[in-house]
Order: structure tokens, then C-alpha cells, then sequence
């Protein structure tokens, strides 16, 4: 006979964990795995609860003010320059690499755009033309150490990190540059008008439709199952009422900011390239399974070449941004740009072992660290305590990515 051993009506056999209700360590496993099938498939709808809850709670902690046309208006542009770093993290995440100098070079591209309008009396557009190539030829020399010289990408970035710092105050003195142009402050500090940018959203809205059809017509013509229709289209209504809501709000204050919609206009760009594109699928099947990659002919070296000089010309935009809304060049700018931008995307799903991630995870993820930094402003709180909170969340969402069972072996 087995032996059996009873205590607190809990029931052990050999091999066999019983818990109370009768129901078996494997009944047990299973659900978990389910839950962790559910979660991993709603995670967005997750994180969008949970920014949600941070909106109620600083909402009611402000007393109204948090949920404002005025602050709403504020709280997107300071996520634009964090969610257009994040456009370029996303992709050297996804393809299994990371990049710790976009902060300083950041800085260091703004500074530049500073020192060539005030200094060397350029013109806006030819400087941000000329500070966008170098952002291009950064991240090309980035990704050429990494994939030519085989250094790994995390020592490429921290060298980075404080090489381009090094340059940075050099060629500023140590000194803050200003006045830029007003037609360069005006990429940060400018409105679009209301109705431009209503028939903006539409034509967004519309694209997203056209989008989700297409999709939809060339899986059913592969035979590849997919969702049910009503999912698809529930989605789209969703996304519809909140941009319309967003819309209200924000033209209710000037319109919508400039940087957010340039930001968006990023976010179509790299949602395309992720999702619709030969080289989208690449990325994601570099940074799943590297070898498996290279034996299945893709140049692996070659798409994390472009990996990061899309980087780079995202800390372009950045550095661009970044100088026009202080209107001036700063020594100190982009500093802990990298980090908001990492925990940017990895609260918005990006796995630290690659292969996994979205574009709007990740731009999500930099509203939730704006919405934080936002919001606890105006509650005065301590510094220190918004780092310590900023610092937990990063570390609770990596924890709860390796619950889900994102992460692989």
C-alpha cells in the first residue's frame, strides 16, 4: 500500500502532491501555464490597465489637475523624446543587443544642431539635415564594432556612453549654447492645427483598417488561423475612441503638440518595418535564435548593422527635439536617456534575451515612465523617490516577463 501522510488537510503520496479540493500538482501546472498563455497574449491590454490605474490614482491625488488638457498636452510631449529613443531600442533589443550610449549621443547631436545655428549662424533645416546623417554614420560605427570587430554591444555602449559625453563638453566648453532658431523651436514647441490634424488621424485610422484587412485576406489566403474577425474589429474601435478622446483633449490646449506627432509618424514607420516587412522578420529571427538565422541565409551582421544605425538616427530626432524644447544646447542633455529608454521597452514587453517585443509596447511603456515622472512632480515628491519607484517598476516588469514565459532557454 502507499503510505500516505496527512497534516492540515494536506494529502502527499509518492510522486503526487495533493492540495486541498482534491486537485493535483499537474491540475495546478497547468492552469499556471494557462494564465501565463492568457497574460502573454492580453499583455498590452495589461499595460494598459495598468497605466490607466497611475492616471486615476495621480487624477485623484492632484485633485483633477493630472487629467487636463494642459497636462496631457505637456505629459506627451515629455514622452516624445523618450518614445522616439524607444523606436530605435525596441529593434536592437529585439535583435538580442543593447545600446547604453543613446543618451550621450543624444546630447551630443543636439549639441551639435546648437553649435552649427548659433555659433556657425547655419540654417535650421541644413543643420537638422547634417545632425540627422551623423546620427545615421553613429550608429553605423556602432553596429560596425559590434558585428565587424565582435566587441560586445554592451562595452560598444558604455564606451560610447562616455566618449560621446567627452565630446559633447568639448565642443561646448562646458557651456550651455543659446538661442537656437525659432523655426528649430519650433519642432518642439509647436502645435498642428485642429483640423490638419484631425484629418491626420483619420487618415491614420483609415490606414490601420486597411492594414488590419490586408492582413487578414493574406493569412486566410495562406490558411493560417487566425483571430476571429469581431477581435480585430473591437480592437479598432478601441483604438479609434482613444485617439478621438486624445484628440478632443489636446485641442482643447493649442492642438496637438508638434514632437507627438512626429513621434507618431515614427511609430507607423517602425510598426511597418516590424510587422509588414521581410527585414521586420529577420530582427525578431536574429535575436530568437542567432544561429539558426545565419543558417537559413540571413546576413545577421548586416541587420544589426541596420539595427543600430536606426538607432542612431533616432537619437537624432531625439537630440533635435531635445534642443529646440529647451531652445538651446545643453552639456548635460540626454543624461539617463538610455536607462528610460531600456525600461521603456521592457516594461512594454521587450524580452531581455531578444526575439520578442513591439514597437507599441515599448512607446507605451515611455508614457508609463512619463506619466511617473509626471505625476510625482506634481505631487512634490522627493527626487530620490521617484528614482527608487522608477527603478522598482523596471524591475518587476523583467520579473514579470520571466513569469509569463516570454523569456526562453
Amino acid at each position: 500500500m502507499d503510505s500516505c501522510f496527512r497534516r492540515n488537510d494536506l494529502q502527499v503520496r509518492p510522486g503526487i502532491l495533493a492540495i486541498p479540493g482534491g486537485k493535483t500538482e499537474q491540475t495546478f501546472i497547468m492552469r499556471a501555464q494557462e494564465f501565463r498563455a492568457l497574460f502573454v497574449r492580453y499583455k498590452i491590454l495589461a499595460l494598459l490597465l495598468a497605466l490607466a490605474v497611475i492616471w486615476i490614482f495621480f487624477h485623484i491625488a492632484t485633485d483633477g489637475a493630472f487629467i487636463s488638457s494642459r497636462n496631457l498636452s505637456n505629459l506627451l510631449r515629455q514622452t516624445s523624446i523618450t518614445g522616439m529613443l524607444a523606436c530605435g531600442m525596441v529593434f536592437v533589443i529585439i535583435a538580442g543587443e543593447i545600446d547604453l550610449s543613446v543618451g550621450s549621443l543624444l546630447g551630443l547631436l543636439g549639441g551639435i544642431a546648437a553649435v552649427m545655428t548659433v555659433n556657425l549662424q547655419w540654417g535650421s533645416w541644413p543643420a537638422v539635415a547634417v545632425v540627422l546623417l551623423l546620427g545615421l554614420v553613429a550608429g553605423l560605427l556602432n553596429g560596425f564594432i559590434v558585428t565587424r570587430l565582435r566587441v560586445p554591444s554592451f562595452i560598444v555602449g558604455l564606451g560610447g556612453m562616455l566618449a560621446f559625453r567627452g565630446v559633447l563638453q568639448g565642443i561646448t566648453h562646458g557651456a550651455t549654447i543659446a538661442p537656437v532658431p525659432a523655426d528649430m523651436v519650433y519642432l518642439a514647441q509647436g502645435y498642428v492645427n485642429p483640423t490638419l490634424s484631425s484629418w491626420l488621424a483619420a487618415i491614420i485610422f483609415v490606414a490601420l483598417v486597411v492594414m488590419t484587412i490586408t492582413r487578414r485576406k493574406r493569412r486566410a489566403a495562406l490558411s493560417i488561423p487566425q483571430s476571429a474577425a469581431w477581435r480585430d474589429t473591437l480592437k479598432l474601435v478601441a483604438i479609434g475612441a482613444v485617439m478621438a478622446g486624445f484628440l478632443v483633449m489636446l485641442n482643447r490646449y493649442n492642438g496637438v503638440p508638434l514632437p507627438v506627432m512626429i513621434l507618431l509618424a515614427l511609430l507607423a514607420i517602425f510598426t511597418y518595418i516590424g510587422t509588414q516587412t521581410v527585414f521586420g522578420r529577420h530582427i525578431y529571427a536574429v535575436g530568437g535564435n542567432m544561429e539558426a538565422s545565419r543558417f537559413s541565409g540571413i546576413d545577421v551582421s548586416g541587420v544589426k548593422m541596420v539595427v543600430f544605425a536606426l538607432m542612431g538616427l533616432m537619437c537624432a530626432f531625439a537630440g533635435i527635439i531635445n534642443t529646440a524644447r529647451l531652445a538651446a544646447g545643453s552639456p548635460s542633455a540626454g543624461t539617463n536617456g538610455e536607462l528610460d529608454a531600456i525600461a521603456a521597452c521592457f516594461i512594454g514587453g521587450a524580452s531581455m534575451r531578444g526575439g520578442a517585443g513591439t514597437v507599441h509596447g515599448a512607446l507605451i511603456g515611455a508614457l508609463v515612465m512619463a506619466s511617473l515622472d509626471n505625476g510625482m512632480s506634481m505631487m512634490d515628491v522627493d527626487n530620490y523617490w521617484q528614482l527608487i519607484v522608477k527603478g522598482s517598476i523596471l524591475v518587476i516588469a523583467v520579473w514579470v516577463d520571466v513569469l509569463s514565459g516570454t523569456k526562453r532557454d
